[in-house]
């Protein structure tokens, strides 16, 4: 799995967020997001984002790699370019 620079700053923005009310549940929820995108190794084609709390992964694949290319909450207003 390949993670996009992009992803990887939605990633370190979020937990920097989280970590102003507990630096462990920040650690915590970046352990269990990264756990989230397992699974996709398996099953790339299933969908093209991941649920994971009330966040959204989004992946892409290109030449049987997926690549993660962002992780937004899931309120916010976002749409595909």
């Amino acid at each position: 799995m390949i993670w996009a620079p992009s992803a990887l700053d939605d990633i370190e923005s979020i937990a920097a967020y989280i970590a102003k009310d507990s630096v462990e549940m920040a650690s915590l929820f970046v352990s269990r997001l990264f756990d989230a995108t397992d699974r996709l190794q398996e099953f790339p084609a299933d969908c093209r984002e991941v649920i994971y709390g009330t966040y959204r992964i989004m992946y892409r694949i290109e030449r049987n790699e997926v690549w993660v290319t962002g992780v937004i909450h899931g309120a916010r207003d976002w749409k595909p370019e």
